[in-house]
């Protein structure tokens, strides 16, 4: 459960008081830059840019999931020191509190999907959230849960939630990385030369993968995939295919009994024969589902952090990619 509004101003607001009370924003002791990243993706991203020129580091850990995590007052401090930070946007929901309260004027801010066509969430989920909404301006602590709310999901201009999971998409992969190599470039304009190179080796790379889930994609025998929650709406639409949540766009969220009866229902009428989970989240659901219509179970993960298995296995954002292509050709070959 994610900590209530109040707690996270009084952490904001006393970090804020101790990093005034230091100095200013410094780069890493080696003389490179100090890059703070928030979650995997950018992380993975970013290192891939930086090369030996940075020191980056991502504050969420791994095996920790994105949607709930929250910093603490020595994230804080990391983040108050980053001569660039890298976020997602959307997903992060504490990050503009904690850039305003860490302050620093020389930092470079990089919200990697800005100047991307963002989708939008569920239209039952929609109805849950005004609803939630409704329900909570009724009890005395309204203010409170506005203002959580408010920084939990990102909104569109007409107020619907917006999917943050771009990074799934190979093709929007790049554009993020595009994004990275601005900022970079602007904290480092030394490098320059460098961080075009390294971005031009990853996005080859990036470019590759999605020629491979294009042709490994196009003449697939079923189009529909069940998966645990919302996290495959960009994947989904570049491939031309359609993904069938669960859950919504947080994997915390718990369907309810009429969504679960209509996704067996879904499954059933169509042939589904896989449902597919995720690696930080309890199967418990779509095993149920499988459970009830008599199909397998397998992983479709949304790299939202790396577990210690993927670690050991030294996995990173294309092997992982490439394993939830294989995954999606065989279920939707059945």
């Amino acid at each position: 459960m994610k900590k209530s509004w109040i707690a996270k101003s009084l952490v904001f607001t006393a970090v804020s008081t101790l990093i005034l009370s230091g100095c200013a924003a410094q780069s890493s002791g080696t003389g490179k830059l100090n890059v703070v990243t928030t979650f995997y993706p950018m992380y993975e991203f970013t290192k891939q840019v930086a090369g030996e020129h940075a020191d980056v580091i991502a504050l969420i850990p791994a095996g920790a999931e994105p949607h709930d995590w929250e910093p603490s007052a020595k994230d804080m401090k990391k983040v108050s020191d980053a001569d660039v930070f890298v976020f997602n946007g959307i997903v992060e929901g504490w990050a503009e509190q904690a850039l305003a309260s860490a302050g620093n004027s020389k930092r470079v801010v990089v919200e990697a999907s800005q100047g991307i066509a963002l989708m939008e969430g569920l239209p039952e989920e929609e109805e849950e959230h005004k609803e939630e909404h409704k329900d909570e301006h009724k009890d005395e602590h309204k203010d409170e849960h506005k203002d959580e709310h408010k920084d939990e999901h990102k909104e569109s201009a007409d107020g619907k939630i917006l999917d943050p999971h771009v990074w799934l998409s190979p093709a929007l992969a790049q554009k993020e990385v595009e994004s990275i190599v601005a900022g970079l470039t602007q904290a480092d304009p030394a490098h320059k030369a460098d961080y075009r190179k390294n971005a031009d080796v990853f996005i080859a790379k990036l470019k590759a993968l999605d020629e491979s889930f294009r042709t490994g994609l196009n003449n697939v025998k079923q189009k529909d995939f069940v998966t645990q929650h919302a996290a495959f709406g960009y994947l989904a639409k570049e491939y031309g295919l359609t993904q069938v949540p669960i859950a919504g766009l947080s994997p915390e969220e718990e369907p309810s009994p009429a969504k679960m009866a209509e996704i067996i229902d879904f499954a059933k009428k169509n042939q589904v024969k896989t449902i597919f989970f995720e690696t930080l989240v309890d199967p418990k659901v779509a095993q149920t589902i499988s459970k009830e219509i008599n199909a397998k179970t397998d992983v479709l993960n949304p790299l939202e952090g790396l577990t210690d298995e993927d670690k050991k296995q030294n996995l990173d954002y294309i092997a992982i990619m490439t394993k939830n292509l294989e995954a999606l050709k065989k279920a939707l070959n059945e």
